[in-house]
């Protein structure tokens, strides 16, 4: 039996992930912890969670606890995944894996030294709406794959709008970077997934809005070692009236078009026409993710699609976009 103890239980863990850990069979949550002790009362009496701590280290050196979710803002995920793996117990860390990709390297140093397992919550690996895109690629509908293309573009959202209401995403002590640290990450992991890492990478970022320290505009440009070359344009800070959410996978025979977060129906155009393909996702939506980690940990399923190895390199091409790796 896995039982997990949650370093932060924010939103995220109120639908999107918390849940699925006691869905899963051969897993349980015992405790959780926030640096506000009634924020974390209130989550395990509503959860019924047996325990609550306002310190991690008191969570992490709980002998009940045996796996450990951070579910922090990316700032802090290096010191607590740290902790944890130092402690001997496996750790499943939000995306993105650190604040950047330095944080990422010293907690792969970590896992390295250990051998404690180290994963990072990029669900989009399990979810059937992107395995589907995946399995049409592998079935050559497409032909041979040659670029793929990333626009992300959304207007400011209200509590942008105030500097006395900024949200931690735009903090770059607390988040790493802006929404793009955010939101591209997902987007950068999946095409790794499906076309291999990204071996080279430029980009520019810019603050276009003023309304918060960090870019709220990001144009990258890289190439996946199997030849495949992407570009993307991310803009967060948009006219009201603006809002695209697509990729475009284009090969030798036809394209693939689809979102990232809205699910919108996949597009397959071939010269004999379109084809739409739609799929659920869980009611968790990192449900299949985190079934896979704890069946691997109990020792009934293959090792996960992803770690702190894939959730790394994602760090690196985005800290190469931003300009802070040379």
């Amino acid at each position: 039996m896995i039982n997990w103890g949650f370093i932060g239980c924010g939103n995220v863990t109120e639908k999107k992930s918390g849940p699925a850990f006691r869905k899963v069979d051969g897993s349980d949550v015992v405790a959780v912890m926030r640096r506000d002790a009634e924020s974390a009362k209130d989550y395990a009496l509503r959860h019924h969670i047996a325990k609550w701590y306002s310190d991690a280290d008191a969570l992490i050196n709980d002998s009940a606890v045996n796996a450990v979710y951070v579910a922090t803002p990316p700032g802090s995920h290096a010191e607590y995944a740290v902790a944890a793996m130092k402690a001997g117990k496996p750790v499943y860390v939000e995306k993105p894996m650190a604040a950047s990709f330095e944080e990422c390297v010293i907690m792969a140093e970590a896992a390295k030294e250990t051998g404690v397992p180290c994963f990072v919550a990029y669900y989009r690996r399990t979810l059937p709406y992107f395995l589907r895109i995946r399995q049409l690629l592998e079935s050559g509908e497409i032909g041979e794959v040659r670029e793929v293309k990333i626009r992300f573009i959304i207007p400011p959202y209200p509590s942008d709008l105030s500097r006395e209401t900024l949200p931690w995403r735009v903090k770059k002590e607390v988040a790493g970077a802006g929404y793009f640290y955010d939101l591209a990450s997902h987007q950068l992991d999946y095409l790794d997934f499906v076309f291999g890492e990204i071996t080279e990478v430029g980009g520019t970022a810019k603050n276009v809005a003023g309304l918060y320290d960090v870019e709220d505009t990001v144009d990258g440009e890289w190439l996946h070692k199997t030849g495949v070359r992407g570009s993307g344009h991310w803009e967060f800070a948009a006219p009201v009236s603006e809002r695209t959410d697509e990729v475009e996978i284009i090969g030798s025979k036809g394209s693939i078009r689809f979102s990232t977060f809205h699910f919108t129906p996949i597009v397959l155009n071939r010269a004999s026409g379109e084809k739409i393909y739609t799929e659920e996702n869980p009611e968790n939506i990192q449900f299949y993710l985190i079934q896979s980690i704890v069946n691997y940990l109990n020792g009934n399923g293959p090792y996960p699609v992803g770690d702190f190895r894939s959730a790394m390199r994602t760090n690196w091409v985005m800290d190469k976009m931003l300009g802070r790796i040379p």
